[in-house]
């Protein structure tokens, strides 16, 4: 077999709290997406180096004011969290706990690629959950911060068992730590039960780091030790949170993930050997760059695409997520050919609350995404164009007024939820082109803005947009095109593609 070159970060993108399994051949993950919809991103991989999009775990999570961002809060920062992916007996598994819904799920399907979950609710948070399938077929959740507690499921992990086990397990260190374990991955191997856990000490190197429980019962005691604290090199960001995975060769790997600021929390893939049935991370301790695995070789597809919005039917492709759940009835892809339609509904005060963007990741060190937009059918009030979403957002695009005078705007995040115009000129076109530029190289990370009206002749509008990781979202920035009335409802514009391209030089 010919070897591959893993190259950290294997993701350069917003793709955290990632949890990965092997079945046969292929490996499977899923990450987190929070308000993000549809969510729980399924992604496979022949070499854990290049990951395809496959399929989500579902397509909106709740039906209720919050998720379709209609209460003037949204599920910001909430939404679905920390999952876990496992399969047993040819089911796979995803588990999760959802904050604002004060609830825990679990989604089951004998197709990961292209089937239909069905999902079962269970009471209470279970934070950050790892699942965990025993020899003897009995299942248990364990979950937790810094008070790690046990619960057993019924066999087909629909419900908590009546009678099962359910009981605080053990609590984790203390002392010198701010952010006790949390982000459990559990396994059962050699006869040793496995925890793997993320701490954030406050003494030391204060840096997230990767640490491991291990008992030889179920119910410990549990011994421990740090596996990896290092950070690559990156302004103390330690590589941390997540689990490991076998190849068919019989090697070892972690899947973690580091904080890279405003693109987001993004996925490194550790060398992981044996030594006394503990596992042993990285080379030295270290992560590194690039190494080789025994693993074959594949073309990579990429995560975020350009589109020409040509579809036969009112269907995304799958790199596309709508900013919490979408009202169906005020988009379309088929209502003109070759464009995305996106109709006003309830007014908003800015992008940040307005329904129906629609959204990619970024990704670094460097990337850039243009549109085209016919801006006829938009109504006094309404806004349209292009955003850098976080919640300090940056967005290029076009004001509509009340005496039907137009002008192309940057705005930005005013901190109180609106939007302030930074710069605005009078626009006499009906086609508009607008482009964001993104620079995440050793930080730097800035957005800027331009617009055209041949798509040759390029303009730079406003400033230079400082993005910024927030827990406001916990989300890495993202890319939107969004339309949204601030007087009434039933303006529509039409785009007729999204251009995207990338510098993946480091």
């Amino acid at each position: 077999m010919v070897k591959t070159t893993i190259t950290n970060p294997v993701i350069w993108a917003d793709v955290p709290d990632v949890s990965v399994i092997r079945v046969g051949t292929t490996f499977y993950m899923v990450s987190t997406s929070m308000h993000s919809m549809p969510g729980c991103p399924i992604m496979k991989s022949d070499n854990l180096m290049h990951w395809e999009l496959v399929n989500y775990v579902f397509d909106t999570l709740e039906d209720h004011d919050a998720h379709h961002l209609l209460d003037g809060t949204g599920i910001y920062g909430n939404g679905s969290w920390a999952a876990s992916l496992r399969y047993h007996k040819g089911m796979y598994y995803v588990c999760f706990s959802c904050n604002d819904m004060d609830r825990f799920y679990v989604y089951r399907t004998n197709d990961i690629e292209h089937g239909r979950w069905e999902r079962s609710v269970l009471g209470g948070l279970h934070h950050d959950p790892g699942l965990l399938f025993d020899d003897d077929d009995r299942v248990y959740v364990f979950y937790g911060n810094g008070d790690i507690r046990i619960a057993e499921l019924t066999p087909d992990a629909t419900a908590l068992k009546p009678g099962g086990i359910n009981r605080l397990l053990f609590e984790t260190e203390r002392e010198g730590i701010g952010l006790r374990a949390e982000g459990c991955h559990a396994y059962k191997l050699n006869g040793f039960y496995y925890l793997f856990f993320i701490e954030w000490p406050n003494t030391g190197n204060c840096r997230r780091r990767q640490v491991v429980y291990r008992s030889r019962e179920l119910l410990g005691p549990y011994e421990h030790r740090v596996v990896l604290d290092d950070d690559m090199g990156y302004h103390n960001k330690g590589v941390a949170q997540g689990g490991i995975v076998d190849t068919p060769a019989g090697e070892w790997y972690a899947v973690l993930f580091q904080d890279h600021d405003a693109v987001g929390r993004i996925p490194c893939v550790v060398p992981v050997h044996w030594e006394n049935d503990w596992p042993v991370f990285g080379i030295d301790g270290k992560v590194p760059s690039s190494f080789e695995a025994d693993l074959p070789e594949r073309l990579p597809k990429p995560l975020v695409i350009s589109d020409d919005f040509d579809y036969d039917e009112n269907k995304l492709a799958l790199n596309w997520q709508w900013n919490h759940n979408p009202d169906n009835l005020l988009w379309s892809v088929t209502s003109r050919q070759g464009h995305l339609r996106l109709i006003t509904g309830r007014p908003a005060q800015s992008v940040e609350y307005a329904r129906n963007t629609l959204t990619q990741r970024t990704e670094g060190p460097r990337c850039t995404a243009m549109t085209t937009v016919d801006i006829t059918g938009m109504k006094p009030g309404d806004r349209a164009g292009l955003v850098a979403l976080q919640h300090d957002f940056g967005t290029v695009g076009v004001q509509m007024e009340e005496d039907g005078s137009r002008y192309v705007a940057m705005t930005a995040a005013s901190g109180d939820g609106a939007e302030t115009t930074v710069e605005r000129i009078r626009y006499e076109g009906d086609i508009i082109y607008l482009k964001i530029k993104f620079d995440f190289e050793d930080s730097a990370d800035t957005a800027e803005f331009h617009y055209s009206s041949d798509g040759h002749r390029w303009e730079t509008i406003g400033r230079p947009l400082q993005l910024k990781y927030t827990l406001d979202h916990f989300m890495g920035c993202r890319i939107g095109l969004y339309n949204y009335a601030t007087k009434e409802a039933g303006g529509f514009v039409d785009f007729d593609y999204f251009r995207y391209g990338m510098d993946s030089e480091h």
